[in-house]
């Protein structure tokens, strides 16, 4: 005996002739970056900064000014370290074939010693910037994610680096040791002193925001111990504002180098940097103006790429700034 036909009510649909089509979600949704793999903050960021003009301008002269350290005899084939380049008789003779800038007062050529003071002034903002992110952060995390005592004492102490000028309390670090030690390591040592409270503060404070996230709370569940909850999970996550901070002090830490050798305690000749050939040539400045302009020139620009690339930076990884 056949089954009868259920009947079909009003307003239901016929079940035997109902068609379900799968519905197809738009194309940018569920797009996954190649690889198959997840996008994240940094991978977002990345895919930002790529369109930013400031940061591609930016990323081209410092590139050139790493080269310009890195090899200068490309830009140069005069050895300003080679004293038979320099003739006391042309002392501060202007523009020239074979002479771009001109010469300084004592007759060196400016071109190939403003090439090569690129070297001291951007390794001294390098080694700097590394020191004082490493001890800041350090001292940032162990601060922001222990609490209590441990940070009370250590944001005390901070606080009294803070209450030093930087530049004045580096002039009399360098003034006091000058001659003892080399004057590049010197300088690093100087700034580097009172350069990290400010990358402690803003480690201190991020990792303290992200102290209390869910997948801190798991990793404790779970018996992570303290050091592998630090760098493993809390470090990666609290980084992005420490880059920031990091990419725009790197360009403050050269004009700050500048400024001690300006005021002769930075780095010494033979040496060169553009805040020695600053110095060196304040005195006759009306009467010469070139051996002063050019590399301050150079000095500003480079500052402001790095500042330039760290504002851009800045705004690729925050999210509310897009």
């Amino acid at each position: 005996m056949s089954n009868p036909t259920p009947p079909v009510g009003p307003g239901l649909p016929d079940t035997q002739t109902l068609v379900t089509e799968p519905t197809q979600a738009p194309e940018h949704e569920g797009k996954k970056p190649k690889g198959g793999k997840p996008a994240s903050l940094w991978t977002d960021a990345w895919y930002d900064l790529r369109r930013r003009p400031m940061f591609i301008v930016s990323m081209i002269i410092i590139f050139v000014l790493l080269v310009m350290s890195f090899w200068p005899s490309l830009f140069s084939s005069i050895d300003p370290f080679n004293a038979r380049s320099c003739d006391l008789s042309t002392a501060r003779q202007g523009p020239s074939p074979g002479h771009l800038f001109g010469r300084d007062n004592l007759g060196c050529d400016l071109y190939a010693r403003t090439i090569y003071g690129a070297r001291n002034s951007i390794i001294i903002g390098v080694f700097t910037t590394i020191v004082t992110t490493l001890i800041g952060s350090l001292l940032g995390i162990i601060a922001g994610y222990k609490g209590g005592a441990v940070d009370a004492v250590s944001s005390r102490f901070t606080e009294i680096f803070f209450a030093i000028p930087a530049i004045l309390g580096a002039l009399l670090i360098a003034a006091t040791f000058r001659g003892k030690a080399n004057s590049i390591l010197l300088v690093i040592t100087a700034l580097g002193v009172l350069g990290w409270p400010m990358t402690y503060r803003i480690m201190r404070a991020a990792v303290i925001t992200a102290k209390s996230q869910d997948f801190v709370v798991a990793a404790r569940a779970l018996g992570a111990g303290a050091g592998r909850i630090m760098f493993r999970h809390l470090l990666p996550n609290s980084l992005a504002p420490v880059i920031v901070v990091a990419t725009i002090n790197l360009g403050l830490f050269i004009a700050a180098e500048a400024a001690l050798s300006f005021l002769g305690v930075g780095v010494l000749s033979p040496d060169i940097s553009w805040g020695l050939m600053i110095a060196d040539a304040r005195n006759r400045f009306l009467e010469a103006p070139l051996p002063l302009v050019f590399p301050a020139a150079f000095l500003c620009v480079t500052v402001l790429a790095f500042i330039m690339m760290g504002d851009a930076v800045r705004d690729a990884l925050d999210p509310k700034l897009r």
